[in-house]
């Protein structure tokens, strides 16, 4: 019977395709719905906190500004248990409410990432990646040098 349950084992490890076998990681960022972690605050609007005071696990040897975070309710009510997951245990954190995250954060988080991506791609295009122009002025309709320079 040992034999039996032992060869079982073996033949379903290797029978497992390597498809679902493989580590599958799935990257969420902010501004994106499932995303839990730090936020910069920044110069957004004063956050709405879950609770008014920073909650620390464990006291570190430096001051550092507080962090923000966005976690799920269970979370929160159980910081000691999670708090190594979002590498504060010896941060002081202020946990903000879900309702500003979507209406206040996540609105202008996307609306800034989109500007910058924007000015990123203007400042490509009068770099010279887009390479129409001068290229057509030497050649002739048939694609073929004229010979002015």
């Amino acid at each position: 019977m040992k034999r039996i349950l032992i060869a079982a084992i073996i033949s379903a490890a290797f029978a497992t395709p390597p498809a679902l076998a493989a580590n599958v990681g799935i990257s969420v960022s902010v501004g994106q719905p499932g995303f839990y972690g730090q936020i910069d605050i920044g110069n957004y609007p004063p956050p709405q906190l879950i609770y008014r005071q920073p909650i620390i696990i464990e006291r570190g040897m430096m001051q550092r500004p507080p962090v923000y975070l966005r976690v799920p309710r269970g979370h929160a009510r159980n910081w000691r248990r999670y708090c190594q997951r979002y590498n504060a245990c010896d941060e002081q954190v202020y946990f903000v409410q879900d309702g500003w995250y979507q209406r206040e954060y996540v609105p202008r988080y996307q609306q800034q990432r989109r500007d910058h991506d924007e000015q990123k791609e203007g400042y490509r295009n009068d770099r010279g990646g887009n390479h129409h122009g001068n290229d057509h002025e030497n050649k002739d309709r048939g694609g073929k040098d004229n010979g002015r320079d």
